[in-house]
């Protein structure tokens, strides 16, 4: 079966893995290299990740990673339209996501500034007007696990039954939404949101166990702590790790990748593509 995503009446369908570039339009990113605080090193951004072959765009404008400054939402949103309009002006077509928690920041973002894709990390925990907001406006949902805020995720994440835990989550919200009137959800598990080393490659070694939701699979892997973690280094020298993170996913279905890095995951996709044909 082929997904498909309404993004404001243009249909897309998912017929092969979609890479998802990142754009922080942040001063405070966890991964320096990404930062983008102002137009010049927007528009630099954005070219060199469609230049390379981003099939979408995700743009943030509040830093997730634990200590992160707080951002009002008049200076997260203030970031997000300098960022939008940047990308709708250079790529009128391109599928755009916005990072943000906030209901009202992601319908400013859709019904003003042409705004295509919601993706909220807390999935709908922290802002109770969200899953309303998602269903009125129509728009896709990307739908994230994470045990805790940004603030206290790693103090300590613990779960009695992993895997159990996280289903169930995704199982209660995805109702919930689609009686609300959701149309297109995403489900993206989370990785280093609430959970520890083990608790990432767990979830990494079962994430075929997500297709029991018959819906797109996005994963978000790229440079962070379950790899140099592991492997030792920063998020500067985790490219390598990435990358296996990335093609170990798409086998094990990911329909969307989000990465920094877009030239090597589209290599990736590419490779994985190849062998699938030839299957």
């Amino acid at each position: 079966m082929t997904h498909t995503l309404n993004l404001r009446g243009r249909l897309l369908e998912l017929r092969e893995p979609q890479i998802m570039g990142i754009l922080n339009v942040t001063p405070d990113s966890f991964y320096s290299d990404s930062r983008t605080p102002d137009e010049v090193h927007i528009t630099e951004r954005v070219r060199q990740m469609m230049d390379e072959g981003a099939d979408m765009i995700d743009i943030g404008g509040y830093s997730s990673r634990p200590g992160a400054d707080d951002v009002t939402p008049e200076e997260e949103m203030d970031r997000l339209r300098r960022g939008l309009r940047i990308v709708r002006k250079l790529y009128p077509e391109v599928p755009v996501s916005v990072d943000t928690f906030r209901a009202d920041v992601a319908r400013m973002c859709i019904e003003e500034e042409g705004a295509d894709i919601i993706n909220d990390i807390s999935g709908g925990m922290m802002d109770r007007q969200m899953f309303r907001t998602v269903a009125r406006l129509g728009v896709p949902y990307i739908l994230m696990h994470m045990q805790g805020t940004p603030d206290t995720m790693q103090v300590a994440p613990h779960y009695d039954n992993l895997r159990r835990e996280v289903m169930l989550y995704f199982a209660e919200r995805i109702d919930r939404l689609c009686q609300m009137g959701a149309k297109d959800i995403i489900v993206d598990p989370g990785f280093g949101f609430g959970k520890t080393l083990e608790h990432n490659y767990e979830l990494m070694n079962h994430l075929e166990d997500f297709a029991v939701f018959n819906l797109p699979l996005l994963v978000g892997i790229s440079r962070k702590s379950m790899i140099y973690k592991l492997t030792g280094g920063t998020p500067q020298t985790s490219l390598n790790g990435t990358t296996v993170l990335n093609t170990i996913s798409l086998v094990k279905g990911a329909h969307i990748l989000r990465v920094h890095d877009v030239k090597a995951a589209v290599e990736a996709k590419q490779i994985y593509m190849a062998m699938k044909q030839n299957a």
